[in-house]
């Protein structure tokens, strides 16, 4: 775990030359005005949204708009072979847009342009930048509808398209790559490819369309996807069902998944939900029970969503459920998931310091797995919170410092988070269910997948970027010379 009070100078290593001040000037030639430099550049370019990952600060700031001009700056990158972090809002959960090696931070923000909004084709065309919440906004104004749902409403398209951002709605719509049609993209020698298209079928050769998503900017850099679209659900109705115990709560969701497809099959306990209520200043609609089902159905009509919510409520009964609470007005619903939306940074307030657990188990697993969390915080003296997505198994648990010694919460940090991954290989899960790997979990994934997966991944990396320049250190094991 890395020191979270600090921006720290780039790492150097002899592979990768400095920014000398004539480097300045060509970029600033790329990109007129769009240059940043030393003090000028914020803090947040420094880190992504868990800052107990590094704080790093690039040599420059570069904010391209055109595809052209992020090519001609990777082809400067790689003549001068220095590094480029590609970023979009920083929103991220593991040092992916950290400039661990300083060089270029290619920040993609300012190409943000919804280019086309096809209503024959039920497509979309936009530029990386474009902000989730202002496209899902620009498509519902068509009577349209992006699935992909992840927590961040304020992350790019493209830093969902290179981490294949999941979320709520994936147990029914699936994640961001099965929305991705096509996709412009630079290589690290500044050459631009052009992948897929509107066609809703690929079958054309090796799809490196989807070697590109969620390779977490390490083999290209993004600049246009074409999105698929589907119509706007009409109706949408929640469900909140109360257990007395997690064991009963989550194995009550096989039997629902058999009978029905929920848009969303969240699972969340009453300790989250409190710290949910204190950091919103409002009040969630039940916490009398230790743990929670949380269910959203939608159909193109009222009568079926009904006719799906009463059967549903049937079988949440059946499985010993204490109650079930509908939610089937917008200010009922709001008010709900507007909580569960808080829940990652209601944590984050409650403590000093954290780290993040993003496995993935099969669904059957899930409360083998948060029982053994549990036990984990008792032996270890170390409050962990957990929540997650009960309909397709990926979990997120919340180690917290609290008032622990920096030494002392090292030590049991590290002893609770190996533990879970190898629980996790213990029970056929894997090391990320949503938020990727960055700099954070590298030495989890090798240890996770075996050296033969890596082995292949690191022919593709060499493949893509044989001279290592584009986002250095993340995904698979770190470059010769990193710690």
């Amino acid at each position: 775990m890395l020191p979270n009070d600090s921006i720290r100078a780039p790492r150097r290593l002899a592979q990768y030359n400095m920014l000398l001040p004539g480097d300045i000037e060509a970029l600033r030639a790329i990109c007129p005005n769009r240059v940043t430099t030393g003090a000028d550049i914020g803090e947040d370019y420094t880190r992504d949204e868990m800052t107990e990952y590094g704080k790093y600060m690039p040599d420059a700031l570069a904010e391209p708009v055109s595809t052209d001009e992020v090519s001609r700056l990777m082809r400067f990158a790689g003549e001068r072979r220095i590094p480029v972090t590609p970023r979009g809002s920083g929103t991220g959960l593991c040092g992916g847009c950290v400039p661990v090696y300083g060089g270029i931070l290619l920040s993609l923000a300012k190409m943000n342009r919804i280019i086309e909004i096809d209503t024959e084709t039920l497509t979309a065309v936009v530029e990386p930048g474009v902000l989730l919440m202002d496209f899902n906004k620009a498509v519902a104004g068509h009577g349209l509808f992006y699935p992909p749902d992840p927590g961040e409403k304020s992350a790019t398209i493209g830093g969902n398209a290179i981490t294949n951002a999941g979320g709520m709605r994936a147990v029914k719509y699936g994640v961001t790559r099965e929305y991705i049609l096509g996709m412009e993209a630079v290589l690290p020698d500044g050459e631009v490819i052009e992948l897929g298209g509107k066609v809703v079928k690929n079958s054309s050769g090796y799809s490196l369309q989807n070697l590109l998503i969620g390779s977490e900017g390490t083999l290209a850099v993004v600049t246009r996807l074409t999105l698929k679209l589907l119509p706007q659900p009409k109706y949408a109705a929640s469900l909140l069902v109360p257990f007395d115990n997690l064991t009963e709560c989550v194995g009550a969701v096989p039997h629902l998944l058999r009978s029905f497809t929920p848009t969303a099959l969240e699972f969340m306990e009453r300790e989250v939900i409190e710290a949910a209520e204190q950091y919103l200043g409002s009040r969630f609609p039940d916490k009398q029970s230790d743990v929670y089902l949380l269910l959203t159905f939608d159909s193109a009509t009222k009568a079926e969503l009904m006719h799906i919510c009463d059967a549903a409520a049937e079988v949440c009964i059946g499985c010993k459920a204490g109650d079930v609470l509908i939610s089937d007005t917008e200010e009922r619903q709001e008010s709900i998931w507007t909580a569960r939306g808080a829940f990652l940074q209601a944590i984050k307030g409650s403590t000093t310091q954290m780290d993040e657990c993003d496995v993935v188990v099969p669904r059957n697993r899930i409360a083998e797995f948060v029982q053994y969390s549990r036990a984990l915080s008792t032996k270890y003296g170390v409050r962990v919170r957990s929540f997650g997505h009960a309909g397709d198994g990926n979990l997120h648990l919340y180690v917290l410092k609290d008032q622990l010694e920096d030494d002392e919460w090292e030590k049991r940090r590290k002893a609770i988070m190996d533990a879970l991954y190898e629980k996790a290989r213990a029970v056929e899960g894997h090391v990320s269910g949503e938020h990727g790997i960055g700099r954070a979990k590298v030495d989890y994934l090798t240890g996770g997948i075996g050296e033969n997966p890596i082995r292949l991944m690191r022919g593709i990396k060499a493949v893509f970027d044989p001279l290592g320049i584009l986002n250095p250190g993340k995904v698979i094991s770190p470059i010769e010379g990193d710690e």
